[in-house]
């Protein structure tokens, strides 16, 4: 069977987790944050790991991790 190959953007935005899961950034944090409140933009910080239905479409996106 031929070698799969990975989805570049998945790979530069999803990381493997030790029990299987992924870690992702948060999104709206990059433009537009006047009308933001302080603390919308605080809990947006840091990352995040993805949602549990959406786990198995981002590891068929990353084979080898």
């Amino acid at each position: 069977m031929p070698k799969l190959k990975t989805k570049r953007n998945a790979a530069k935005r999803f990381k493997r987790l030790g029990k299987g899961g992924f870690k992702r950034a948060r999104a709206f944090k990059r433009h537009i944050l006047t009308k933001k409140s302080a603390k919308t933009v605080r809990n947006l910080r840091g990352t995040t790991t993805v949602h549990p239905s959406d786990v198995a479409e981002v590891a068929q996106m990353l084979p080898y991790s």
